[in-house]
């Protein structure tokens, strides 16, 4: 098992005040950065560590970071903290415990890029983890590590808390640029690199995941060879994956890169209830694909998923037994997908309502042969037809559930419905279909386990006991 090189103290009584996170070696990483090293030094190290973004697109952060234009405009770094994927917790969990190692993080690239500010995009409803950031960010600045003289290395950095209004599109990564602008959240037409070249403000700007910052301290400290040992070849390191749905122990874990399902599920999040039968999972999030047993096999790294066709996304399993229904899993993800179009793009404005529509008739009665074949095409008119890539997130449920679960589909038609009687009514998730456009989204509720867990208590790995500090 490799070491915790993201929590290894996030069990630790205060770790979220500067004194606690300092004497636990905070801010020694960037320390070094900015005393010991050149910011072409930190790059390179960062690129040598082959670190990829934990955001879902696992994209290498060091040819990122390379990758901003010399053109004497500013920089900006942003921490995109939005995380509204049902399912996904992580990022969250690790700001309200360790937001100075974001902070860190956020500041060592800032260093590098020779930017000034940095702004961390929270989602909205995240009030408990904004105000954990606020106390933070007024912490590093009154002991100087934010501000105009990081460190004393006459270079300053410092960082805004922007507050989102809840809307799933401003996780997507021009959407955020727009929405900092003080615009809606709306995609841009962007060529490879975009916020790179053409970011904030349309300066050069570095964009990434939470979870993406924490893990450069731990590079900076201990070297990109130390960093490459644990994990895979090509995606190194560890990654925050959180567990729910019908495991004993959900939470978050720290696991190695390329970790299979079958290891998340029984080894680390305690199996499955007495007399569950393992039915599917969804291995990173609402837009990947929900899968078989015969995958439980598979290494959970970019490559083994990309090899297969599927989606490793953002960190977030969601285990379903024999008591549920795949296609009334595949309808609440579509339901979701369609409340969260920002409505730029018709095939993804339009057709998200047709999913939804389609995928209904199967679960309330209705439904033919022939649709089956019907809701695979729409799905095909979907995909690559909009300018981000919601849409195309919104067609893996279905089409992932006709390609492994076709039988269910052929057993609804049959059934002249859905023949569990275990899944909630739709409007257990604050949808109400008497209006035009569905009001609310999915909740995250701590009775309804289909989404999250509560905050409260996760265990880290399978250690954690009520005897652990906090």
């Amino acid at each position: 098992m490799p070491p915790l090189i993201l929590t290894e103290h996030i069990r630790i009584s205060g770790i979220e005040r500067l004194e606690v996170y300092r004497a636990h070696g905070g801010y020694s990483a960037l320390r070094k950065a900015v005393s010991q090293m050149t910011p072409e030094q930190v790059r390179d190290e960062v690129e040598a560590s082959r670190l990829r973004g934990r955001g879902g697109a696992f994209f290498p952060t060091g040819r990122k970071w390379k990758s901003l234009p010399d053109n004497g405009l500013p920089r900006y770094i942003v921490a995109n903290a939005d995380e509204s994927e049902p399912g996904t917790y992580k990022d969250h969990y690790l700001m309200m415990r360790l937001p100075h190692l974001l902070i860190e993080g956020m500041a060592i690239a800032g260093y590098t890029a020779g930017a000034h500010r940095g702004f961390i995009y929270l989602r909205g409803e995240a009030r408990r983890v904004q105000r954990v950031l606020v106390a933070a960010i007024e912490e590093a600045r009154r002991e100087g590590i934010l501000g105009p003289d990081c460190f004393g290395a006459g270079r300053g950095f410092d960082i805004d808390l922007h507050m989102g209004a809840g809307a799933y599109m401003a996780g997507e990564e021009t959407g955020m640029l727009e929405s900092l602008e003080g615009k809606r959240a709306f995609a841009r037409i962007r060529p490879q690199y975009h916020a790179a070249t053409h970011g904030l403000y349309g300066c050069p700007t570095i964009v990434d995941n939470v979870e993406t910052f924490s893990n450069v301290p731990w590079i900076v400290n201990h070297g990109a060879e130390e960093y490459r040992k644990y994990g895979v070849p090509s995606a190194p390191g560890t990654r925050l994956i959180c567990t729910s749905g019908r495991v004993a122990k959900p939470g978050v874990y720290e696991l190695p890169m390329g970790v299979t399902l079958r290891e998340v599920i029984w080894e680390h999040s305690g199996g499955m209830p007495e007399g569950a039968e393992f039915r599917a999972a969804i291995p990173g999030g609402a837009s990947t694909h929900i899968l078989p047993a015969e995958f439980l096999d598979l290494p959970m790294d970019p490559d083994s998923y990309s090899a297969k066709g599927f989606l490793i996304g953002a960190g977030s399993v969601t285990v379903m037994d024999q008591r549920d229904c795949v296609i009334a899993m595949a309808l609440r993800l579509g339901m979701f997908f369609r409340n969260e179009s920002c409505g730029q793009c018709t095939p993804c404005r339009d057709g998200t309502d047709w999913l939804v529509q389609l995928l209904r008739k199967f679960e309330t009665g209705g439904a033919k042969e022939s649709d089956i074949d019907l809701l695979w095409d729409l799905c095909d008119n979907i995909i690559h037809k909009t300018i981000c890539a919601l849409g195309w997130a919104a067609t893996v449920p279905p089409q992932s559930t006709i390609r492994f679960f076709r039988d269910e589909y052929l057993a609804h038609i049959a059934a002249g419905g859905c023949p569990y009687d275990n899944h909630p009514p739709e409007d257990t998730f604050g949808f109400n279909h008497d209006l035009e456009f569905p009001a609310g989204r999915p909740a995250y509720r701590e009775d309804v386990n289909w989404y999250t867990s509560g905050l409260d208590a996760l265990p880290v790995r399978h250690e954690y006991s009520a005897d652990a500090d906090d």
